[in-house]
């Protein structure tokens, strides 16, 4: 199964209140979603940021 893979500009446009910096930030201390480097991007598997964003929620109630 492929999944769609997603870089920081696509995820400022699904999360724009969400600065880029804080993307990095993220990633750097292991607080976002997984993440990969290809070549000189970062890119995220779509079902990663899905899980990142359920595990929020469950974690608010």
């Amino acid at each position: 199964m492929t999944d769609e893979l997603l870089d920081i500009e696509v995820l400022r446009e699904e999360f724009p209140w969400i600065p880029r910096n804080t993307w990095y930030h993220w990633r750097a201390t292991g607080k976002g979603p997984k993440s990969a480097r290809l070549g000189r991007r970062v890119v995220y598997r779509r079902s990663d940021v899905d899980a990142w964003v359920e595990a929020a929620f469950e974690a608010a109630e």
